[in-house]
């Protein structure tokens, strides 16, 4: 699933091109695009036309459309959801499974979805603005509400390992797998210590790193490792290059040199340095999948 970063490089390319716009109808295809709006795509596709598009907002990497009225449209993207601006006589991309026409005429807003696990949902905008079925998603660590202090009191509270706490969205949203372990080896900290072992200095220093890191994302365009994640005009982002930690199994540290390591973390692998990154006393590790 695309993390803050590549959900904010999308969210600025559709508020370029749909902010301000009316729709004027959308086309939906096969029944999984309108699985998540329980009334059903008929209903969906109603509501949706005429309406125009107040804002283009994110919360962590959940990406919503403001239609007005206390009304969102919740963009899901899923593992391999694009979100395209083409003129309205492009060829179809093989996996659409929605278009937005918009009264201007010009050009379309397209949802594309290889794996399908993304989609489209309406939901009701509680005093924020955030849709309610997100309500209990934490700020993220780079919108506004970010309250620094507050989070790691949180994070100190927590009796589980620090890449555990840093991937809850009800602690601090938008940081995934990726950034999590960047942040971690920007803060020479291994992901199974225990969030309540640590101080709030170093807390605070694992927060600020991904606060980094994911601002030089944001700066690259995201991280693309295939072409399933493009911003609105196709194009996929280059921060891949610069990760020192997630996906450099076997390849020497950047501040050291030893080779970073790959271990089994919930269902997927962790990235980090075995010198930089000591590992805490009694946990064992666990080979990469």
């Amino acid at each position: 699933m695309p993390e803050l970063p590549e959900v904010e490089v999308v969210r600025r390319g559709l508020a370029a091109h749909v902010l301000g716009r009316t729709v004027a109808d959308v086309e939906l295809r096969g029944p999984r695009v309108a699985r998540r709006h329980l009334a059903g795509p008929q209903d969906l596709t109603d509501r949706l036309s005429g309406r125009r598009i107040d804002a283009v907002r994110r919360r962590g990497k959940y990406l919503w459309l403001d239609l007005g009225d206390s009304l969102g449209l919740i963009l899901h993207l899923g593992m391999s959801g694009q979100l395209l601006v083409e003129e309205a006589g492009a060829p179809d991309e093989k996996h659409l499974h929605a278009r937005f026409r918009f009264a201007d005429g010009g050009p379309e807003l397209r949802f594309v979805d290889q794996r399908t696990f993304g989609g489209l949902a309406l939901a009701d905008l509680d005093g924020r603005g955030i849709p309610a079925t997100i309500a209990h998603i934490a700020p993220d660590l780079l919108e506004a509400d970010y309250d620094r202090a507050a989070v790691v009191r949180r994070v100190k509270a927590k009796d589980s390992a620090i890449k555990r706490v840093l991937l809850d969205q009800t602690v601090a949203s938008g940081i995934g797998n990726i950034y999590a372990d960047e942040a971690l080896w920007r803060a020479q900290l291994h992901g199974e210590r225990l969030a309540s072992a640590l101080t709030k200095p170093r807390i605070g220093a694992v927060l600020d790193a991904a606060a980094q890191v994911m601002h030089e994302a944001l700066g690259a365009g995201g991280t693309s490792f295939d072409a399933l994640y493009v911003n609105v005009n196709g194009a996929s982002g280059y921060f891949d290059r610069s990760l020192a930690a997630y996906g450099q199994a076997g390849r020497p540290c950047r501040r050291c040199g030893t080779p970073i390591g790959r271990e089994h973390f919930m269902n997927r692998s962790s990235f980090s340095c075995p010198r930089c990154q000591p590992r805490p006393r009694g946990v064992r590790a666990s080979a990469g999948p």
